[in-house]
C-alpha cells in the first residue's frame, strides 16, 4: 500500500484517485496513519468478505454450541417415550 501525506493530496489527486481505482492507499498525518482512499468496489468487496467471515465464525460457534449442549430432562422425556411405547404395544 502506498503512502502519502496529507499535503501531497493536494497536488496528485487525479493521480493519487487512478491508483486508489487499483488499489488502497494510506494518506498519512504528521507520518502517522490517517486515512485510506479505496475505491467504491474495493470497499464493497472488503464489507462483503468481513460479512462472510463472521458468518462463518458465527455458524462455527453455533455448531460448537450445540454439539456441547444437552436438552435439559433428555434422559427423563426419553424414558417417558419409551414407557409409554411399551405400553402401546402390549395394546396390540
Amino acid at each position: 500500500m502506498q503512502r502519502y501525506s496529507l499535503a501531497e493530496i493536494r497536488d496528485r489527486q487525479d493521480e493519487l484517485l487512478q491508483q486508489a481505482a487499483h488499489e488502497p492507499i494510506l494518506l498519512t498525518e504528521e507520518s502517522k496513519p490517517g486515512y485510506v482512499i479505496m475505491s467504491a468496489q474495493s470497499y464493497q468487496q472488503l464489507l462483503d468478505r468481513l460479512n462472510n467471515l463472521e458468518d462463518n465464525a458465527l455458524g462455527q460457534l453455533a455448531e460448537i454450541a450445540l454439539q456441547n449442549s444437552k436438552m435439559v430432562g433428555a434422559e427423563t422425556f426419553t424414558a417417558e417415550l419409551q414407557r409409554l411405547a411399551s405400553l402401546d404395544s402390549g395394546n396390540s
